[in-house]
């Protein structure tokens, strides 16, 4: 299974560190989580002429999806994705995790996930999704441009209308011992190689 991107949820027996003071100053608890419906993707892929985008395909446990969030803020991700059902509702525990990105970020709760990615290719955007199965690490493709960056949920992935929809698969390549990243990790792989492509990062000779 190397390559793969599969993840694992938190154990709830296991202790968690309290947020610090200073990492509660992160979130606003005045602030509004921007959640929007799939009629809004065309205004928000006209007000970003070459977005990034997130979609996470039923990531179920909340720190996971906080850390995403936090992750794809950090990213510049323009809006993220997520189906009504079988994903984890943004709760105070996400929003926490988040450190403020769930406030920040557009949110969009769709119905039909699948029906969704449809509009977005529609839109002009590219779709890359991740699994083991992929023969193409993600340093591999192009993610300059409009393009989605989809994330499968923890232990199965993609679900595979999902995985329909994409038009390239790409996988982390493994070096370890380990078969997977946890999903939260994962997504921040992801996300900050297209962030290194699109902003011309890297070495120097």
């Amino acid at each position: 299974m190397s390559g793969s991107l599969c993840a694992v949820f938190f154990s709830s027996s296991m202790p968690r560190p309290q947020p610090t003071a200073r990492a509660n100053r992160h979130s606003d608890p005045k602030a509004q989580v921007r959640s929007l419906e799939e009629s809004d993707l065309p205004s928000l892929v006209e007000a970003n002429p070459s977005p990034l985008v997130l979609i996470l395909d039923c990531v179920q446990d909340p720190h996971n999806l906080g850390a995403c969030l936090r992750s794809a803020d950090a990213a510049g991700v323009s809006f993220v994705i997520l189906p009504k059902d079988k994903s984890a509702p943004i709760t105070d525990t996400v929003c926490r995790v988040a450190c403020g990105a769930a406030e920040r970020l557009p949110i969009v709760r769709v119905t039909n996930l699948a029906r969704a990615m449809d509009k977005l290719k529609e839109l002009g955007i590219w779709i890359v999704g991740t699994g083991d199965e992929a023969t193409q690490s993600i340093y591999e493709i192009d993610l300059k441009g409009p393009m989605a960056i989809v994330m499968g949920a923890e232990g199965p992935g993609m679900r595979r209308l999902t995985g329909e929809r994409c038009d390239f698969m790409a996988m982390v390549p493994m070096f370890g011992k380990v078969e997977c990243l946890n999903v939260s990790v994962a997504t921040g792989v992801c996300l900050f190689e297209a962030v290194r492509q699109r902003h011309g990062l890297g070495v120097k000779g």
